[in-house]
């Protein structure tokens, strides 16, 4: 699909839940990434609402008309956030020639559609990943910005790189590439524990996918107040190694791999404030629970055993 103008066209896929706030930021960044990019490529967005009682429809309607390829607002309703993406790209794929994915509670620098193109024309990637900068507020607790807590999920490769996996907060996918390989799509037995995510992207690069990292195409995640406390902190920690390793076994990873990599992950986690002591570093005893929690989640995992994503 092209514009009017020969450029090509982009849809930007949402998935929300009650989140009507920060969905008005994001979408107030996405309308400068357009601005910005509106020589070369035409901009929609696809919202799709997972709360039934269409909540996120006031925020929707306030945007109608201010991207050039229009809006499309969509109600899930299911609570299943992998039956919402679902909806979401079935929607975008037949607006536009890419479909770019993001989270709700993130927001877009102006550069970063222009970042992914730019990465897409240079690898002719089918898709193009970036990082994700997780941002808390003003006043937030110290230690959350001085220990490592908001560097979870977040690394950083070279331009191009070529990448095993993607994430939704933060990935441009060929529309084509979508509709030619139907039975790729996102796990309903996902959509409630998380992982679903990993467990798409690995179907798809097993699928011939190619993915490339985009450096400068990344995103920030503004955290609320309400999550920048100890107690979320480790239960996103705890959560997010139980799905890392119910995704990894989906995607072929023997049980016994798996087991052998959470009990590394355990004795390194236990044995981190040690060595932070022994060179004269602060033990970051905080940090150290949440790695903790982190390989606990892992063996959990390694017995199917699931945790809610909250």
């Amino acid at each position: 699909m092209q514009a009017s103008s020969g450029r090509t066209t982009i849809a930007v896929a949402i998935c929300t839940y009650k989140r009507n706030e920060p969905l008005a930021v994001l979408l107030e960044s996405l309308l400068a990434c357009a601005e910005r990019v509106r020589e070369r490529a035409a901009v929609g967005v696809v919202i799709v609402d997972d709360a039934k009682e269409e909540v996120a429809r006031p925020v929707a309607e306030a945007f109608d008309g201010r991207f050039e390829l229009g809006l499309r607002y969509e109600v899930s309703g299911k609570q299943n956030i992998s039956m919402a993406r679902n909806l979401a790209i079935e929607t975008a794929m037949h607006l536009a020639d890419w479909t770019a994915m993001t989270d709700d509670d993130c927001e877009a620098p102006d550069h970063w559609l222009e970042a992914l193109l730019k990465t897409q024309e240079g690898t002719g990637a089918d898709a193009v990943t970036g990082r994700m900068v997780r941002r808390v507020p003003d006043g937030s607790p110290r230690w959350i910005t001085d220990e490592p807590f908001l560097q979870l999920g977040v690394e950083q490769f070279e331009d191009g790189t070529e990448m095993p996996s993607a994430a939704t907060f933060n990935t441009m996918i060929s529309s084509g590439w979508l509709k030619a390989n139907p039975k790729i799509r996102f796990a309903p037995a996902y959509g409630v524990v998380g992982g679903e995510d990993m467990v798409f992207f690995r179907a798809a690069k097993a699928a011939g996918l190619s993915i490339r990292f985009s450096e400068l195409g990344f995103v920030y995640e503004n955290e609320s107040a309400e999550r920048a406390t100890l107690g979320y902190q480790l239960y996103v920690y705890f959560w997010h190694g139980n799905s890392a390793a119910l995704s990894c076994i989906e995607s072929g990873m023997s049980r016994g791999r798996m087991f052998v990599h959470g009990a590394a992950s355990l004795t390194r986690a236990l044995g981190r404030p040690f060595g932070r002591v022994l060179r004269g570093q602060s033990p970051q005893l905080r940090f150290g629970l949440a790695q903790v929690l982190h390989a606990v989640g892992k063996l959990l995992g390694t017995f199917g055993i699931r945790i809610e994503h909250r």
